[in-house]
């Protein structure tokens, strides 16, 4: 069991539990087994013995003249003394009332009893078992024989006898406990030790895997990432079932881990990226205006203009890069109302090859549009749609070679209008592919000319997305580059 207390261990508590159970059955069962003997020996002995008050009437008929005959009374005194001392005679009026009696202890405390069960034995001739009020014990009831009595056609009442007596009673209760008794010591206890030991090697056995899984819980909570619960098969019980559920929690557990440390470490290449990109331009501005103060007397009017729009140049920057930052994070908290209105796509593409053709110029890159005709309008926000336009435009554009070509292409694709921006270049590897558009991503960190914080792409992504729409790309090394994008069509 390892370090687990084997006091407080779910096996002990489970055999402690059986064996309570067992003794509750042993109870149970003597007291079933108990009724069960009485009700069949109470049964049989009122079938056996069902004619006996008729044979008693025959031979000493207990009325005479229509009165209760004592001298036939004490002849029946003697016969059932001889015969049966545990049986008690009474004489029943038609009404139920006890005439007279034979009883040996004479201990009789109702002055009559119910006729109904008298007369339904009757009927039944005694095959029926049925219950009559014991005279000795006023609410009980007991196992009687019982016939009707007349004499020259005139009825008088009844002989009832009772089969079970005082007497009996105190006997049977003596040999019952003596019994149950060795039943117990010799038996029963032998019984219940062999169950309780069986059921302890069957508990400890059904546990088993139990102990394995607490244990490799353990392992895992210690550091073990790598422990699993082994499992054999695929489904079965509720064991086999926490089994996968655990060692599926674990690997999802793990791969999370995996996921954080990757984001730390994404936010921390941020942080740095991010750090770099404010420090440049901040350096830059404190550089020059140092220089400004310093030698304000002696610069010349083009050098202070000059040096004063490097500084402009520089706070443009920064100031575009903490709004960039403060753009992504009200998109990723969807903070961002949409003022979203019908349009024709094709306008923001030809805007934008517009304001794009200087930039494209300095590196002679070849702008071109493809857009089909005929195309339908499509429903979103202008702004932030111009802006996914823009910021896949300048992507596009950073990563062309000189003498290279950007094409966009706008296409039907059945109820949405297809957006596509592709680039010739190197490409993007594959390994960078899943993260391009990850805000603390950033390719090609150390390629020389390249700069930006890697916000562009992450941008665009939360823009589509709060359009209900998805950004994807695709790249083949050295020839074509395409992020693509799709619009549902404006429907009136």
């Amino acid at each position: 069991m390892g370090s687990i207390n084997l006091r407080k261990s779910m096996y002990w508590r489970l055999s402690l539990s059986f064996l309570f159970v067992l003794l509750l059955l042993a109870v149970a069962y003597i007291i079933i087994a108990t009724f069960a003997s009485n009700k069949y020996y109470n049964e049989t002995t009122q079938r056996l013995n069902a004619d006996v008050a008729d044979y008693l009437i025959k031979e000493s008929p207990p009325f005479k003249d229509g009165k209760v005959d004592k001298e036939s009374l004490g002849v029946i005194m003697h016969s059932m003394m001889a015969v049966n001392p545990g049986i008690e005679v009474y004489l029943i009026s038609p009404d139920g009332e006890i005439l007279s009696f034979v009883v040996l202890d004479k201990k009789v405390k109702l002055s009559r009893v119910d006729i109904a069960p008298i007369k339904d034995f009757i009927s039944q001739k005694g095959e029926k078992y049925v219950l009559g009020d014991d005279p000795r014990h006023p609410g009980g009831e007991t196992i009687f024989s019982a016939t009707e009595v007349y004499q020259d056609g005139q009825f008088l009442g009844y002989v009832y006898i009772v089969l079970a007596s005082e007497k009996y009673e105190n006997v049977s209760a003596l040999m019952a406990n003596s019994y149950w008794l060795r039943l117990g010591l010799n038996s029963f206890l032998l019984t219940l030790v062999a169950a309780f030991s069986i059921g302890l090697v069957l508990l400890w056995l059904l546990t088993r895997n139990l102990r394995v899984i607490i244990q490799t819980v353990k392992q895992f909570e210690e550091g073990n990432l790598k422990a699993r619960i082994p499992v054999k098969g695929k489904r079965g019980g509720e064991l086999t079932n926490l089994s996968h559920t655990f060692n599926s929690m674990a690997d999802t557990i793990v791969n999370n881990i995996d996921e954080l440390k990757q984001v730390d470490q994404l936010r921390r290449e941020l942080i740095a990226n991010v750090s770099h990109d404010l420090r440049n331009p901040l350096a830059i501005i404190q550089g020059y205006i140092e220089t400004l103060l310093m030698k304000s007397e002696s610069l010349s009017k083009e050098d202070s203009e000059k040096y004063m729009k490097i500084i402009h140049q520089s706070s443009e920057k920064l100031t575009r890069l903490v709004a960039e930052l403060f753009e992504l994070s009200k998109l990723e908290a969807r903070q961002v109302k949409l003022k979203k209105e019908p349009f024709f796509i094709q306008e923001l593409i030809g805007d934008a090859c517009l304001k794009h053709k200087l930039t494209s110029a300095n590196k002679n890159i070849e702008i071109q549009s493809a857009i089909e005709d005929g195309l339908p309008m499509v429903y979103g926000d202008i702004a932030m749609i111009d802006r996914v336009i823009q910021n896949l435009l300048d992507n596009a554009i950073k990563y062309t070679p000189q003498n290279g070509k950007v094409i966009l292409r706008v296409n039907k694709n059945n109820e949405a209008v297809e957006v596509k921006v592709d680039n010739t270049g190197e490409g993007i590897p594959e390994k960078d592919l899943p993260n391009v558009f990850n805000r603390y991503y950033k390719v090609d960190k150390e390629k020389e000319g390249i700069e930006g914080t890697g916000l562009g792409l992450a941008i665009v992504k939360n823009i589509l997305e709060v359009h209900d729409s998805n950004i994807s790309v695709k790249s083949v090394p050295n020839e074509l580059t395409s992020f693509y994008f799709n619009l549902q069509a404006y429907s009136a």
